[in-house]
């Protein structure tokens, strides 16, 4: 089955409060709860055809909010009031602001848990392997603690948990000073940021609020410290102090119930750890899902593609991230459809273990006017469709994606920039009229909103189809170049600008799809045919003289039948207005 995963950020998700300010306060913004997410809201989510459910924002984090018996943090080492859910406090509790009952907060994950199951979805919850909170703590009883013991003027030592900045590190400390005051926990001492920062006076771009942690080998020495990590076969004692930490981090959540990770910023973290951690966690449970946030850039640790290596390390899936910046930038920075052709041939590993998503937590919403060139709303059907559909591996949907959410709620540190703020107490103003206090009811929509819902209610299921599942992929705009219907604009000479095309085949179920999208958020391409090479039948097995062509996206969809020269010669006919997407099913006759 491909995993059709729900990104549910609980700080939002149930929040009702739609009267909030900028930079406000618990009180003041409200905030979701674990309760907030109900056996209806979960059973709604399971029927549009979702498989998975990560549960983000769930670890206990740094805030500037306190609790009953747990303090605030100081506002020079939080992002925002709430906090960023990726500046981990203590791994092994989970917040308090999601708590109805703060000091209950943990029986009320439990449930949640419990009842995420019992609907047949998988809970996720994210692994932060990389850094935490400046602030860190762990009252988890039975193991050691990240730094206990390390020496503070060491840069590096394999068995600390932190790197420590010495009198020879950059900017003229101590004390270390971060860009909102100085940090009373390291005025005689200072830490590596979580972005790998060695200085004395991170700035704002940096990741201050966060302290990277040690996996045994010094980041500064490159792939010749990697070479000398233990390898998966190793034993627990045998290992650095940070790997033992994080085998009880990932066992100890996986007693509770979790059934897979979301790492993030797993290309930072040595692939001899993930091949170890993953190991021992499928000891556990075998068919534990391990999804990687990944990315080619400066931070990994492999001298090649680090999401080739992380799938190789044990991972089930790892973000495509490349898909996601090509989808958008068809609409910023003037890419074409056809330029998909190009980026599926260059990367077959993501076809089968790629996540394909156009939101989450860390991008803009496509709805919002300030992002994705303002298309929104229109585009959003084609764009999912031609990337959910063109895979084989997980999809991601995030809350709020599929009724529009525009990302117009109150802000504060994260700004008014086409996101959903993680650094803030803020709504999904889309989604609420759904949620509605806890009847999470999709006739209290708007038309609009609805109309968008429902489309992703019929399409995720459609993901389950043999061909879209597990089919091999064949592209078909190669063959329609000199087509004048197929996307062209009036005063362009080769066509494929703004439609794309592509078939999935299965063989053993014999099963083939045709899936059709008009990515223009403007233009109605009418007269719009398919031109379906020969090449292309014989590919997919279809060698009768008549085809029949079957809409899967239409309940009620009937047949359809064409000579099969008449689809090679001529294409087949299929308008589509801007941002309407076609998905038939193609068989002999």
């Amino acid at each position: 089955m491909r995993p059709v995963i729900y990104q549910l950020f609980v700080r939002h998700f149930s929040n009702m409060e739609i009267h909030g300010v900028d930079w406000g306060s618990r009180e003041e913004n409200g905030c979701g709860t674990f309760n907030g997410v109900t056996d209806k809201a979960l059973r709604e989510i399971a029927r549009m055809g979702f498989t998975h459910i990560w549960l983000t924002g769930v670890l206990r984090h740094a805030t500037q909010t306190a609790h009953p018996g747990l303090p605030a943090q100081p506002e020079s080492i939080v992002k925002g009031l709430a906090g960023s859910p990726y500046a981990v406090l203590d791994y092994f509790d989970v917040d308090p602001d999601l708590g109805s009952v703060p000091e209950l907060r943990m029986e009320e994950f439990k449930a949640l848990v419990r009842r995420c199951r019992t609907v047949g979805l998988v809970p996720l919850m994210d692994f932060v392997p990389n850094h935490v909170s400046r602030a860190y703590l762990a009252d988890w009883d039975g193991h050691d603690d990240f730094g206990e013991g390390d020496d503070h003027h060491t840069f590096f030592s394999p068995e600390q948990g932190y790197f420590y900045l010495t009198s020879n590190s950059p900017g003229d400390g101590p004390p270390l000073r971060l860009p909102d005051g100085l940090f009373e926990g390291e005025m005689t001492f200072g830490r590596v940021t979580g972005n790998n920062a060695v200085t004395w006076e991170p700035d704002r771009c940096d990741w201050y609020e966060t302290v990277k942690l040690n996996y045994g080998y010094n980041f500064l020495a490159g792939l010749p410290a990697l070479r000398l990590l233990p390898d998966w076969t190793s034993p627990k004692q045998k290992v650095p102090k940070t790997w033992r930490i994080m085998d009880d981090i990932l066992s100890f959540w996986q007693g509770l119930g979790i059934g897979g990770f979301r790492c993030d910023m797993a290309q930072m973290i040595p692939m001899a750890f993930w091949k170890w951690a993953i190991a021992r966690s499928r000891v556990r449970l075998p068919d534990v899902f391990f999804m990687a946030e990944a990315y080619n850039d400066h931070l990994k640790t492999t001298p090649g593609d680090p999401c080739t290596a992380l799938l190789e390390s044990g991972f089930n899936a790892v973000y495509d991230a490349d898909c996601y910046h090509l989808a958008e930038h068809v609409y910023t920075r003037g890419n074409w459809a056809n330029d998909f052709d190009r980026l599926f041939r260059s990367e077959p590993q993501y076809l089968t273990h790629g996540v394909r998503y156009v939101e989450n937590h860390d991008e803009k919403r496509v709805c919002s006017p300030i992002a994705w060139g303002g298309t929104g709303r229109t585009i959003l059907p084609a764009i999912m469709t031609l990337v959910y559909a063109s895979g084989k591996g997980p999809v991601l949907v995030y809350n709020g994606q599929e009724v529009g959410e525009r990302a117009e709620a109150p802000g504060g540190f994260g700004g008014h920039n086409g996101r959903t703020s993680i650094f803030d107490y803020t709504c999904l103003p889309q989604l609420q009229p759904w949620v509605a206090g806890g009847r999470f009811d999709a006739s209290l929509l708007d038309e609009d909103s609805a109309e968008l819902r429902d489309f992703h209610a019929r399409l995720l299921p459609l993901l389950q189809h043999p061909a879209l599942d597990r089919g091999d992929f064949y592209g078909l705009n190669w063959a329609n170049m000199k087509n004048t219907t197929f996307g062209r604009e009036p005063a362009e000479d080769t066509s494929g600008h703004w439609v794309y095309a592509m078939l999935r085949y299965h063989a053993h179920a014999h099963s083939t799809v045709l899936v059709v999208g008009n990515l223009s958020p403007t233009i109605n391409f009418y007269n719009l045919r398919i031109s379906i090479p020969q090449h292309a039948f014989n590919w997919c097995g279809i060698q009768t003289a008549k085809v029949r062509a079957r809409n899967l996206m239409k309940k009620d969809g009937k047949d359809r039948f064409f000579d099969r020269s008449e689809l090679m010669e001529r294409g087949l006919p299929y308008p589509l207005k801007p941002g309407e997407v076609g998905v038939l099913e193609l068989s002999g006759a």
